[in-house]
This record gives C-alpha cells, sequence and structure tokens, in this order.
C-alpha cells in the first residue's frame, strides 16, 4: 500500500486553514505512537537546556511541519530550520508559519543527501525519514557535520523486526515508498559511529501493545478507506477503538519494550 496518496489528499484537506492545520497536528500527535515518544525525548531536551536560551534545531525531513510547530510554540526562543525535499509541503509550511505569526521557523527545500550546515546546530531530529533514503550513510555524515559539539540526533525509524514490504518476500505489500524495512540497533548504531558520532542509544518502540494499537488506528483504517463507501463508518471507528488505543500506547511508552517494530535512536556529538 502506498502512503504517499493518502498524505496528500491529507495534507491538501487539513491544509485548508490554520485553524484544520492546527486540528492536523493534534490527531497526528494523538494517533500516532511515535509522537509519543518524540515529544517525551524531547521534553528530556529541553529540561536539559532549559537555562539556555538560543538553541538552533534542524528538523530534517519535516513533512507536513508537525514537529517544527510543535518546537516553536513550546520554545519560541529556540529558531527551527525546517528542512524538506518535497516543496510543496514546504511552500505548504511558510503560508502556515507565516499565518500563524512564528518567526522562529525557516522552511527550506533541500536534498538532505546534499544538505550541510556546518556545526550549526544543537538538535537535529529525524522522524520516519533514514527508511526513505538510499545514502543514508552521507545523510548521517551531513547530520554530524551540521552539528555544534554535544549536539544530540533524534531518530525514529522502523526497526528490521518489522516486514514493511521495501524487501523479502511480501516486497509491495504496505510501503513500497521505503528502500528498507528498518533498522537493527546494531546496524544502525554501526553507520553512526563510522559518521562520527559516539555516544549511541537506541531502544525499540511498537512493542506488543503499540503495534495492537498500530493497527487498529492506522494500518486497518488505511485498508477500509480505500474503499470510499467504507469511510463514513471510520467515525464510528474511531469512537469505538480510540479509548483502546490511547491505552496500548501509554503502556508501550511505559514498558521496556524486548523488541518492536520501531526504533528510537539517541546519538551525541
Amino acid at each position: 500500500m502506498h502512503y504517499e496518496p493518502v498524505k496528500k489528499k491529507l495534507g491538501k484537506f487539513f491544509g485548508s486553514s490554520v485553524f484544520m492545520r492546527k486540528v492536523f497536528y493534534r490527531l497526528l500527535n494523538i494517533l500516532l505512537l511515535r509522537a509519543w515518544y518524540i515529544h517525551k525525548e524531547l521534553n528530556c531536551f529541553r529540561k536539559k537546556h532549559k537555562n539556555r536560551g538560543n538553541i538552533s534545531v534542524l528538523d530534517a525531513g519535516s513533512g507536513f511541519g508537525q514537529y517544527s510547530y510543535y518546537l516553536a510554540k513550546k520554545n519560541p526562543q529556540w529558531n527551527i530550520d525546517s528542512v524538506d525535499i518535497k516543496t510543496g509541503e514546504i511552500n505548504d509550511c511558510k503560508i502556515f508559519f507565516k499565518k500563524t505569526g512564528l518567526k522562529n521557523v525557516i522552511p527550506i527545500a533541500a536534498d538532505l543527501t546534499s544538505y550541510s550546515n556546518n556545526s550549526k546546530y544543537d538538535l537535529v531530529l529525524s522522524i520516519d525519514v533514514m527508511e526513505h533514503i538510499e545514502n543514508d550513510k552521507l545523510v548521517f555524515h551531513n547530520f554530524y557535520n551540521s552539528m555544534k559539539e554535544n549536539g544530540m540526533l533524534l531518530i525514529s525509524t522502523p526497526s528490521v523486526l518489522v516486514d514493511s514490504g521495501a524487501t523479502g518476500k511480501n516486497r509491495g505489500s504496505f510501503t513500497e515508498e521505503h528502500v528498507r524495512d528498518g533498522y537493527s540497533k546494531e546496524n544502525i548504531a554501526s553507520k553512526l559511529k563510522e559518521a562520527g558520532f559516539n555516544d549511541i542509544d537506541t531502544y525499540y518502540t511498537y512493542g506488543k501493545y503499540g503495534n495492537i494499537a498500530w493497527r487498529l488506528s492506522i494500518k486497518y483504517p488505511l485498508l477500509l478507506g480505500k474503499n470510499k463507501w467504507m469511510l463514513p463508518l471510520l467515525f464510528f471507528y474511531y469512537i469505538i477503538v480510540m479509548p483502546f488505543c490511547l491505552l496500548l500506547n501509554f503502556a508501550d511508552t511505559k514498558i521496556n519494550n524486548k523488541k518492536g517494530t520501531g526504533l528510537i535512536v539517541k546519538a551525541y556529538k
């Protein structure tokens, strides 16, 4: 199944106004378990640097601008470069941030394989991006070169424990946009060390609870939504399943997942 056509439809629908885009961000923050983990890590980073006023951030592969908006609202004194290869989404973000009056976000259309900004950033975000990029080693090198000393790289990506359909027997089964199914802890740590990072922490997300929540809240609705006659039923579907999904997401963030279909990676320069 292709995500891109779905994302374009969602972007067009929710991008019709500032209010609708903010609603969209809130829905993504609730539905996507990875957002729960990212917010948790960002809150820890913010507490660690609470006495520093000027923090420079790279949102690498910013997409709809969900995390750029989150950081800009929470930290008005921070400066965020919101970078994505898709000019359409960057143009939408420019309009949105201008209308909201948030001047600490700069949307930039650029390719992460060539984007580098020497020793500029205290924090680099890469949220579900690296599974789409073939030359990941080059991007990791660019991240390292773009970071200040003691800066943090925060990555969310699928683990090898999920078959996204990028390779293997289930190729084409769900997300053909991926160039790899995911990373093992050892594989991504090795590539980051090669890029220059020396302090690396990885842990699993989307364990047994989170994976059930993802199927109920994302996968099955997307499959149902392929039939336009089923779309009206999705409203009632979510009313029934969402309380369970939220409980499952909460449980996933509170336990130490021995395995999972997602990875959170923190690496320091």
